[in-house]
């Protein structure tokens, strides 16, 4: 698998992505290695260098930079729990399908979770430069690739698939609200 060809195509034509993933083998672990661990690498790299070597100016002029050794760790540990969300994420939906009157099917839950936290990943980007943080709210666009793929990831039907949405949006916004928390707790430096 392609990588940047795969979020290209889920980032830009994603009716038609999620129909191809739907066909697909979904092995988590082949995913896991040439998916998430390329991808997750982004957001790592840029808060890791937005951190400690481009720092945040603060009042009065200064630039602060998290020591190397902090920004490092940060972004491993950020890079680490970014891959635990997306798997936690995957066991929540699988857990609650049925409850939306969809399917539990592991695999089909482990593809949803990733392929629609492709935007999260790519707006990482924006960690480098403080005042372009912002811009990772782009990654919202991934509540809707959630909305495309709930149907036919999970089989649930379409009337159900808003509140199931809601749900996945909901559960992925705490789980990596509480891994930045962490990460920002333990290192001093800003998680995704």
């Amino acid at each position: 698998m392609n990588a940047a060809l795969r979020a290209k195509a889920i980032l830009f034509d994603p009716a038609a992505e999620w129909q191809r993933i739907e066909q697909e083998n979904g092995d988590p672990a082949f995913i896991l290695s040439h998916y998430v661990a390329v991808l997750a690498l982004i957001p790592a790299v840029f808060s890791f260098v937005g951190a400690s070597v481009v720092g945040v100016v603060v009042a009065g002029g200064e630039t602060l930079r998290a020591p190397i050794f902090n920004g490092l760790f940060g972004a491993i540990f950020g890079y680490v729990t970014t891959c635990a969300t997306v798997l936690m994420l995957a066991l929540i939906v699988d857990l609650v399908a049925p409850l939306f009157g969809g399917r539990r099917d592991f695999d089909s839950a482990f593809k949803l979770a990733v392929y629609s936290f492709t935007p999260v990943w790519l707006a990482g980007v924006f960690l480098v430069l403080p005042g372009l943080r912002f811009l990772v709210c782009t990654g919202f666009y991934g509540a809707y690739l959630v909305w495309l793929g709930v149907p036919r990831m999970t089989k649930s039907p379409m009337r159900r698939s808003q509140g199931f949405t809601a749900l996945i949006v909901m559960c992925a916004f705490v789980l990596s609200y509480i891994a930045a928390m962490a990460q920002h707790a333990v290192f001093g430096t800003p998680g995704i």
